[in-house]
């Protein structure tokens, strides 16, 4: 899987880096068809949101969370990566 990871009014320091890219690998078991994954990290006064957009063979998918701790929202993006990857994956398994 391909990571991009940038920052909106915010320096992407190694710790945050670690922390997205141990977090997104977890999205990596459930689908082996992910091409890429963006995942951009701003803060604004006291928000601090993080968003991914993940490309699928065939389909992308976003995510957005919005907390008061950047740790806390990589944390749920990754949480809501996961379930949304989860229910495309028996969606699609369905159909089959």
């Amino acid at each position: 899987m391909n990571l991009k990871i940038t920052g909106l009014h915010l320096d992407i320091t190694d710790a945050i880096r670690a922390r997205v890219t141990e977090k997104l690998q977890r999205i990596n078991r459930h689908s082996d068809n992910i091409l890429s994954a963006t995942v951009t990290l701003s803060v604004d006064k006291l928000e601090h949101k993080a968003a991914a957009q993940v490309h699928l063979a065939g389909k992308d998918i976003y995510a957005e969370t919005v907390e008061n701790d950047m740790y806390a929202a990589i944390d749920m993006l990754a949480d809501k990566l996961d379930r949304t990857l989860l229910q495309h994956k028996e969606k699609s398994n369905s159909i089959r």
